[in-house]
């Protein structure tokens, strides 16, 4: 295969000396559009850490001058243009490379994040003809096993940013830093043949935690991984569950890298997410693949309408608590542990919340790097 480069338009012109041809050398339309969008993509990130940096800077110094502490410095964050950033970061993912340019530029990428290219079925990257293909690479055959033994696995390759047990609707998304379940799933309508709950915005967090109704001698826990940029970005279901309804948050895409988390509270509630409710063994399941910096889109296998980061969705700074909702309880969806669920297009991050028995123990740690298909946790029996 060979891909050029360059192409050469004749110039005709007429001379003292007669009519001469002049060669000119001319950049294909393709390679243009390609350098387009990398500047373009290059020249919004770095105003937007300009911004950032210098301001909010500058705003840190004034707290320790007034001597309190605002939300100044969260607040630039959030006004960056990170949106438009990741919807052209995932544009330039999806352009074809040149062929002379896949194996320096995928290997750079490759060395920058320690990425696994021997696990893939593809080795070679001169094959991969964009970074969005690399990132969504297939797996060889066996190379991850899914454990029969417990009931639930680890969804993806990743860092277990936090686990436990959800306590009166709280829980954490790195250790010392908590958020709402209430606002994380928002209103019960799974529960009910109503479209929208009237007493939501009243409910307490240990009234929504109720409203879960968790079983006599069950337990609702939690379990946060990370998928960092060189990891395999394709997730799978970490348990045989079935899937009732899906609610998708059109929210921001802060980044979710462990820094981020311990630094914003209620990080997950703020950013863009899809979240699917149902039931497994145990009772309640749910499982929410959440967006980020540079995400440019969460595909969900099982459900295709789902369309993430599109430009027409509100803009939740402005208008919070905005969402939409599909119900799948006439025709649910059901799901085999270990079967592919989605993909991301860049790293990002994964949480489930579900209910089991109280002897249930998890078998990882805070911070571990986990692979797909490993044992997550398991009902211990006396």
């Amino acid at each position: 295969e060979v891909s050029p480069v360059w192409t050469y338009q004749i110039t005709v012109r007429r001379t003292a000396k007669g009519i001469v041809l002049f060669p000119e050398k001319k950049r294909p339309e393709k390679t243009k559009t390609y350098v387009k969008i990398l500047g373009g993509t290059l020249w919004l990130s770095g105003t937007a850490f300009v911004c950032f940096h210098f301001i909010g800077r500058r705003n840190s110094e004034q707290r320790t001058k007034d001597g309190h502490t605002t939300n100044n410095r969260i607040e630039m964050y959030r006004i960056m243009p990170l949106k438009a950033i990741s919807r052209a970061w995932g544009k330039f993912n999806q352009l074809e490379l040149p062929v002379v340019l896949r194996r320096p530029l995928l290997g750079l990428y490759v060395w920058m994040f320690d990425c696994k290219v021997d696990e893939a079925m593809e080795t070679e990257l001169q094959n991969y003809k964009n970074l969005g293909e690399f990132f969504r690479r297939v797996l060889k055959p066996d190379i991850r096993l899914i454990s029969q033994k417990e009931e639930l696995t680890n969804p993806a390759d990743g860092k277990i940013l936090h686990f436990g047990e959800v306590t009166d609707g709280i829980l954490e998304q790195v250790k010392g830093i908590n958020y709402s379940v209430k606002h994380f799933l928002g209103p019960q309508t799974w529960n009910s043949n109503s479209k929208k709950s009237k007493r939501f915005a009243k409910q307490t967090d240990e009234e929504y935690f109720r409203g879960l109704k968790v079983k006599p001698g069950n337990k609702l826990y939690h379990c946060v991984v990370y998928l960092a940029p060189g990891d395999y970005h394709r997730f799978h279901s970490a348990a045989k569950w079935t899937i009732n309804y899906r609610r998708h948050f059109p929210g921001e895409l802060l980044s979710v890298s462990p820094g981020i988390a311990r630094w914003i509270h209620g990080l997950f509630v703020l950013n863009e997410r899809v979240a699917y409710m149902g039931n497994w063994e145990h009772g309640f399941f749910s499982y929410t693949a959440v967006g980020a910096t540079n995400v440019g889109s969460i595909k969900i296998y099982c459900d295709q309408e789902v369309m993430t980061n599109v430009k027409h969705h509100p803009d939740t700074r402005y208008t919070p608590g905005v969402y939409f909702d599909k119900d799948f309880r006439e025709n649910p969806i059901h799901v085999e542990k270990g079967e592919m669920f989605g993909e991301f297009n860049l790293g990002s991050t994964v949480v489930l919340i579900f209910e089991a028995p109280e002897n249930f123990k998890f078998n990882v740690n805070n911070d571990q790097k986990v692979r797909m298909g490993e044992p997550m946790g398991t009902c211990k029996t006396s």
